[in-house]
């Protein structure tokens, strides 16, 4: 992890850029044991640009962390931190470091390298290796490493476009995990978009993922949304969970969207799950926001969630934020939720109705102390019939360079 930061310092920095933000976080809130927590956060993401030469940059985010009271366990965190030339030869863009990698075959934070090459116009190749942050120790690349490839691009006019991807993963120097993904998209002058992203388990010879689903566009302010959800556990071969019967879940979704005016729009979602053991579940959910075309922002929905088996949900959010002037707004916000059950002991006929109710209340605030600094607030209040209540707290102070 130590090569990029070590890169960096060789390379001689002439007429390099720095941009980036550094964040302050003090947070309060009551614990479990009825004991205060206050987790301290220093967040520092930045981003030198062309440092020596066009095209050479360096880029890192991460925070300090540490909890004042000794009461919770917070980490430190190093995000990413990665060195890249971009044009390389042209077409091949180079990435060296801790970074993100994210394709349809799967996902891992990783300490390696990234090679990106575009061809032909409309066309790309993805490759990638290195150490599986999550996983691995001292820097055993070969033992727990993460290695993929992606192939991508756009055809038809540019209205159909396509990636192709294989990942695997490697634990204490066994195959872990052996994953390949294929994502479509096309768009027929922006009124029509159609998609589908599908996850393929090698190593179990099953279907593991997949999202297919469709956008259309009105011409009145109207738009429609179809989708359809399958989603199978994968688990690393070593685990032993990857011995035990996973159960499937399937979700159907139909969701309308209306433009009212150019302040207003309102939207119902309906949602079909699936289950393999229990009943399925039907869930109802409307609501209208209030656009930032002024001072006013906000929202209001309910959610109703019915289910066969005697635990239905409903519940009401509420949120609206007013912006005093150029520099300062404040909001106010509200969750309730009522969980009801039929709990039927012993497998009896007989059941008994219980009702659990949540709810959180919250305010925030922001102000602008100047262009580059700002800080930002927020108070909760959480209480449930079942964990009596609790506060939570936050302050932010941001500075932007």
């Amino acid at each position: 992890m130590w090569v990029p930061l070590i890169l960096m310092l060789a390379i001689p920095v002439q007429a390099a850029t720095l941009s980036g933000r550094a964040s302050t976080v003090a947070e309060w809130f009551d614990t479990a044991e009825e004991e205060t927590a206050l987790p301290f956060y220093q967040y520092l993401q930045f981003s030198l640009m062309d440092m020596g030469g066009k095209g050479y940059n360096f880029k890192a985010y991460g925070r300090l962390a540490d909890d004042l009271q000794d009461e919770v366990d917070i980490d430190s965190r190093l995000y990413y931190a990665y060195v890249e030339k971009k044009d390389l030869l042209g077409r091949l863009d180079l990435r060296l470091g801790r970074q993100f990698i994210t394709t349809t075959a799967g996902a891992s934070l990783m300490d390696g390298l990234r090679f990106d090459y575009r061809f032909l116009d409309n066309y790309s190749a993805k490759l990638y290796g290195g150490g599986d942050v999550t996983y691995y120790e001292n820097y055993t690349f070969d033992a727990n490493g993460v290695f993929g490839v992606e192939l991508g691009g756009l055809v038809y006019d540019e209205v159909f476009g396509f990636n192709l991807s294989y990942l695997q993963k490697w634990r204490e120097g066994v195959l872990g995990q052996e994953l390949a993904g294929l994502d479509l998209s096309y768009d027929i002058d922006g009124k029509l978009w159609a998609y589908g992203e599908f996850q393929y388990d090698v190593l179990s010879e099953r279907m593991s993922y997949a999202l297919t689903g469709a956008k259309y566009r009105f011409d009145n302010s109207l738009s429609l949304r179809l989708e359809y959800l399958y989603s199978l556990p994968v688990f690393v071969s070593t685990s032993i969970y990857s011995v035990f019967a996973v159960d499937e879940y399937e979700e159907l979704l139909a969701e309308t969207v209306f433009k009212i005016s150019p302040s207003f729009q309102s939207y119902f979602r309906y949602v079909h799950e699936m289950y393999v053991d229990f009943e399925d579940a039907d869930v109802f959910e409307a609501g209208i926001e209030k656009l930032r075309t002024g001072r006013v922002y906000g929202y209001v929905s309910g959610i109703y969630r019915l289910d066969e088996d005697g635990q239905d949900l409903g519940g009401v959010k509420a949120y609206m934020n007013y912006k005093c002037g150029s520099g300062f707004s404040a909001g106010m916000g509200a969750n309730v939720d009522v969980l009801e059950r039929s709990i039927a002991y012993f497998d009896s006929d007989d059941s008994e109705q219980d009702e659990t109710t949540s709810t959180r209340l919250w305010v925030d605030a922001k102000m602008e102390l100047t262009k580059s600094v700002n800080l930002e607030a927020k108070y909760e209040y959480i209480e449930s019939d079942l964990y009596d209540y609790y506060n939570r707290g936050r302050v932010r102070l941001n500075v932007l360079f």
